[in-house]
C-alpha cells in the first residue's frame, strides 16, 4: 500500500499537468488560429471527452482496487489481459513521449531570456534533469510540486489581471478564424492540455486509498482545468489581436502586470512538473505489466511499494530517442493519438461492464452507457478526423499486439467483463429465439456426441464437428453408469479434462459428463435434457459398438429418440484425411425421403469442410431392373439440382444371385464414407436387427447409419421449404414401394440397405 493520498498524489499531478506547456505556449496560438467560436468548441469538445474518460475511470475505480499501471490495470481487468497488454503499449509510449513534449515545451520557452538557445539540445537537458528528480523516488517529486502549484496560481491571477485591463468586450480581437490551418489539427496539438488525468492514473499503486483518491482528485483536477482553459480562451480572444497570437507563443509576458518575471517561473514550473508526473507514470505501466507477465517486460518487474529503476531507465531513454522527432507541434499530434486510443478502450470498458450486468460491477459512482459510449465514439472519431492514416497505424498496432498476446494464452485468475458480455448476449438472443418457431428453412445439426472416452473417440468428434460445419452446436458427453455419491471420478474434473483433449485436438465443441444408473435410459434421458431455450440437440451421434450384443442392447434407443425428434447417427468415423485428397461420399438412397434428405444434407455440410472439399458426392441406389433403373435416375437428375446439391447419380442393378449387401460391398469397400438409412427395429427383433447391420458394415472404410427423426422429415433440403411438402399420389407410393423392394434381399427378400423393411421405413 502506497503512502499518497488525494491531493499530493491525485490532484496535483494531475492538474499540473493540464495547466502546462498547451496552456502557455499553445492555447493563445490555437485561438489565433482558429477564431473565438471555434477554439471554444476545441476545447468544449476535447474536455467533454476528457471528462466521460474520467467518470469512466472513477467508476472502475470505485468498483475495486485500482492495483499499480493505472489505466492499464483498469482495462486488463475488465477486457482480458491480452487487451489490456495491447493498449498498455500505447499507454507507456504516450507517457513517454509527454515528457518529450513538456521538455521541448520548456526548451522553446527559455527563448525568451536565451533568444539563440539549441532546442534540442536545450531539450535533451531537460529531460536529464526530470530523470534525475523521478530517481529520487515518487514522493519526493511530487512534493516538490506544491510550491510550483503556488507559482502557477500565481501567474493565472496575473495573466487575468492583464486581461481585464487589455480586453476590448466589445469585440473579439481574434474571433475569425485565420483560414491557414484545419480545426482537427489545431485539435491534436490542443488535446495533450486535458490528458492529465492519467498523471494521477498512473501512480495508483503509490496512493493510500486509490478507490476513493483517483474518483476525487481526477474530478476535481479536471473541471479545474476546463474552467481555467475557458476562461482563458475568452481572455486571449478578447485581449490580443489574432496576429499576435498566432506569432508570440510567449504572449503572456506582455500581458500581466510583472511581464516575464511572474509569467515565467509558473510556465516553467508548471511544463517541468508536467514532464515529472509522465515520467512517475510511465515506468510503473511497465511494471504492472511485468507483473501480469505479458511480453517481454519481466525485466522492468519491481516489488510493489518499490521505484521501477528498469522501467525508468528505459523510459527516460526513449524519452532522448523522442526528441529526434523535431519540434512541439509534431510530438503534440503523435501523443494526441496514443492518448484517444487508450482513453477510447477506458471508455469502451465502462460501456461493457454496464451492459454486462455482471453482479460484481457495483461502482460507487454510477455512469450511464450512453454517455461512455459516447466518449468512446468520441475519441476514434477524432482520431479518424485528426489524422485517418495515422489512427489506421495505431488501429494496427493494438490489433497487432492484441494477436500476439492472444495466442501466449496467458490465464487470468480474475476473469474480465467480456464473459459478462456473451453471457448477456446470449440471454438476450435466447429470449429472442424461443419467440420464433423452427422451420426446415432454419433447421441445423446440434449434434450431442457419446463416447466411451473422448480420448479413443476424437475422430468421431471430429466428424461430429465437420456435419455441423460451424453451423450448430456438438456437445461431447462421457456417460458413466455408476451411483453419484460413490463415484471415484470427479465429473468436474474429467470434463476440464476432455475438454482440453478437444481443444488440443481443434475440434470447437463442448464437454459434458453425466453419471447415469443405466445405459440406455441414461441415454435418452441426457439426450432429452441436453440444450436449452431454442437451443437443445436435435441430434444424437454414436461410435459403433464393434460388438453385436452390445449394438443390440443401443437399438432400443431408437424408438425414444424417434418419440423425442431427435435424430440418429451410428457408425465408425473415416480414417485420417490426407490434406488434398480426391474423396469418395456414397448416400445409399432409398427414395421416400424419410432418412434420405438427412443424409444427403449431412453429405453436403460435410463437403463444406477444407478437409473435404474435393470430395466427390455420389448418390447410389439399386434396382431391380433396367425401368427402374432409368425411372431412379430421372428422379435424382430432378430432385438433386433442385436442392442444390452437387451429386453424380449411380443407380445399379442387381442380378437375381446377388444381394443389396453384396452391391453395396461390391461399390462402396473403397469409399472414404458411406452413408445409409437406419430403421427402428421391431420390438424384440434388436438382435436380428443388429445382426443384418453388422454384416452390411463390414468391409466398409468408414460409414454412418442415418435414422431421421426430426420434425422435418423430407424437408430438409426441400427447394420450397416455405410450402407444404406434396404427398405422393396412389401411383407413386406403389412406385416409389417398388424402387425400395428393388433394394431389396440383403438377407432376406424385402430388406434394404438398411435390413429394414418397407413398413419400418415409412416411420
Amino acid at each position: 500500500m502506497g503512502s499518497l493520498g488525494t491531493f499530493l498524489g491525485v490532484y496535483t499531478p494531475t492538474v499540473l499537468t493540464i495547466l502546462g506547456v498547451i496552456l502557455y505556449l499553445r492555447l493563445g496560438w490555437v485561438v489565433g488560429h482558429a477564431g473565438l467560436f471555434a477554439a471554444l468548441a476545441i476545447v468544449i469538445l476535447a474536455n467533454s471527452i476528457t471528462l466521460i474518460t474520467t467518470l469512466s475511470l472513477s467508476a472502475a475505480a470505485t468498483n475495486e482496487r485500482v492495483g499499480v499501471g493505472g489505466a492499464y490495470y483498469i482495462i486488463s481487468r475488465s477486457l482480458g489481459l491480452e487487451v489490456g497488454g495491447a493498449v498498455g503499449v500505447p499507454l507507456f509510449l504516450s507517457q513517454v513521449l509527454s515528457v518529450t513534449l513538456y521538455a521541448y515545451g520548456l526548451a522553446e520557452s527559455l527563448r525568451f531570456v536565451w533568444p539563440d538557445v539549441p532546442v534540442q539540445a536545450a531539450t535533451f537537458l531537460i529531460v536529464g534533469a526530470v530523470a534525475a528528480l523521478a530517481f529520487r523516488g515518487a514522493d519526493v517529486a511530487l512534493r516538490s510540486q506544491l510550491p510550483i502549484l503556488a507559482l502557477i496560481g500565481l501567474s493565472l491571477i496575473g495573466l487575468a489581471i492583464g486581461v481585464t485591463g487589455e480586453a476590448s468586450w466589445t469585440r473579439g480581437r481574434a474571433s475569425a478564424p485565420s483560414g491557414e490551418l484545419g480545426f482537427w489539427l489545431l485539435f491534436a496539438v490542443y488535446f495533450p492540455a486535458v490528458t492529465g488525468i492519467m498523471a494521477g492514473l498512473g501512480l495508483s499503486g503509490d496512493l493510500r486509498d486509490p478507490k476513493a483518491a483517483i474518483p476525487r482528485g481526477a474530478l476535481r483536477a479536471q473541471l479545474t482545468g476546463f474552467v481555467v482553459y475557458l476562461l482563458a480562451t475568452f481572455g486571449l480572444a478578447f485581449a490580443v489581436d489574432a496576429e499576435q497570437l498566432r506569432e508570440d507563443p510567449l504572449v503572456w509576458t506582455s500581458l500581466a502586470p510583472g511581464g516575464a518575471w511572474i509569467v515565467l517561473p509558473g510556465l516553467w514550473g508548471a511544463i517541468f512538473s508536467s514532464a515529472v508526473g509522465s515520467i512517475l507514470g510511465a515506468p510503473r505501466t511497465l511494471q504492472a505489466l511485468a507483473a501480469d507477465h505479458l511480453g517481454p517486460f519481466r525485466l522492468f518487474s519491481a516489488q510493489p511499494g518499490h521505484e521501477p529503476r528498469a522501467g525508468l531507465v528505459l523510459s527516460v531513454a526513449l524519452a532522448l530517442a523522442a526528441v529526434w522527432l523535431g519540434d512541439l507541434n509534431r510530438v503534440a499530434a503523435v501523443v494526441s493519438m496514443f492518448f484517444l486510443t487508450v482513453y477510447g478502450i477506458l471508455n469502451l470498458a465502462a460501456t461493457l461492464e454496464a451492459l454486462s450486468g455482471d453482479p460484481s460491477w457495483r461502482p460507487a459512482i454510477h455512469v450511464p452507457w450512453p454517455l461512455t459510449a459516447l466518449g468512446a465514439i468520441g475519441c476514434f472519431g477524432s482520431m479518424i478526423l485528426i489524422d485517418a492514416t495515422s489512427s489506421a497505424i495505431a488501429a494496427l498496432i493494438v490489433l497487432g499486439l492484441w494477436a500476439a498476446l492472444q495466442r501466449r494464452e496467458r490465464r487470468a485468475s480474475w476473469g474480465d467483463v467480456r464473459r459478462g458480455v456473451y453471457e448477456a448476449l446470449v440471454r438476450w438472443s435466447l429470449v429472442r429465439l424461443s419467440r420464433r418457431s423452427m422451420t426446415a428453412r432454419s433447421w441445423r445439426p446440434h449434434i450431442l456426441v457419446f463416447t466411451e472416452t473422448v480420448e479413443e473417440k476424437i475422430e468421431l468428434v471430429r466428424c461430429a464437428d465437420w456435419f455441423s460445419q460451424d453451423r450448430g452446436v456438438v456437445t461431447v458427453c462421457e456417460l458413466i453408469v455408476g451411483d453419484l455419491m460413490t463415484l471415484e471420478e470427479d465429473p468436474l474434473e474429467r470434463r476440464a479434462a476432455m475438454q482440453q483433449r478437444i481443444d488440443e485436438a481443434g475440434i470447437v465443441a463442448f464437454a459434458e459428463v453425466n453419471v447415469v444408473p443405466e445405459l440406455v435410459a441414461g441415454l435418452v434421458s441426457v439426450s432429452q435434457a441436453n440444450g436449452m431455450a431454442g437451443i437443445a440437440s436435435n441430434t444424437v451421434m454414436m461410435g459403433w459398438p464393434g460388438d453385436v450384443d452390445r449394438l443390440a442392447a443401443l437399438l432400443p434407443a431408437i424408438e425414444r429418440l424417434e418419440r423425442l425428434h431427435k435424430s440418429l447417427i451410428l457408425g465408425r468415423s473415416p480414417r485420417r484425411i490426407r490434406p488434398g485428397a480426391t474423396l469418395d461420399v456414397h448416400v445409399w438412397w432409398g427414395g421416400l425421403q424419410r432418412n434420405s434428405d438427412l443424409m444427403l444434407l449431412l453429405a453436403y455440410l460435410l463437403g463444406r469442410n477444407p478437409e473435404w472439399r474435393n470430395a466427390r458426392i455420389r448418390v447410389m441406389s439399386v434396382a431391380s431392373n433396367e425401368l427402374m433403373k432409368g425411372e431412379t435416375e430421372r428422379t435424382l437428375a430432378r430432385l438433386l439440382p433442385d436442392i442444390r446439391i452437387e451429386a453424380d447419380v449411380d443407380v445399379r442393378v442387381k442380378g437375381s444371385d446377388e444381394s443389396v449387401r453384396d452391391v453395396i460391398h461390391e461399390v462402396s469397400a473403397d469409399a472414404d464414407l458411406v452413408l445409409l438409412g437406419l430403421a427402428t427395429p421391431v420390438a424384440g427383433q434388436e438382435r436380428v436387427y443388429a445382426e443384418r447391420l453388422t454384416e452390411l458394415a463390414n468391409g466398409l472404410k468408414g460409414f454412418f447409419f442415418v435414422k431421421n427423426n426430426s420434425l422435418f422429415i423430407g424437408d430438409l433440403v426441400s427447394p420450397t421449404p416455405t410450402e407444404p411438402p406434396s404427398r405422393p399420389t396412389t401411383a407413386d407410393q406403389d412406385e416409389a414401394d417398388e424402387a425400395h423392394t428393388a433394394i431389396s434381399p440383403m438377407l432376406g427378400r424385402d430388406r434394404g440397405p438398411d435390413g429394414s423393411t418397407h413398413d419400418q421405413r415409412r416411420m
